[in-house]
């Protein structure tokens, strides 16, 4: 992982972290919604906190393939490249 991918991973995890379940590691293979128990609303606020920390757009036509959080963080990772 570059730098960038780094921040952008950690920031995913660390917005993350109120929904890890007590002695659970968040890691890339996290499915979002099992294993996290988020949402859909729980998952529009991840993803507008993520929009303005990165200052990015994350199309929702592109949420429904995002399932685990490595995924997340590419997609973010994709858009902030350009």
């Amino acid at each position: 992982m570059t730098a960038s991918e780094d921040e952008i991973f950690s920031a995913v995890t660390t917005a993350l972290e109120p929904y890890r379940k007590e002695g659970t590691p968040i890691v890339a293979a996290t499915d979002i919604s099992q294993d996290l128990n988020l949402d859909s609303v729980a998952v529009l606020d991840l993803l507008m906190e993520l929009e303005e920390k990165f200052d990015v757009s994350i199309p929702l036509n592109l949420v429904p393939e995002i399932r685990t959080v490595g995924e997340l963080a590419d997609t973010v990772r994709r858009l902030k490249e350009g």
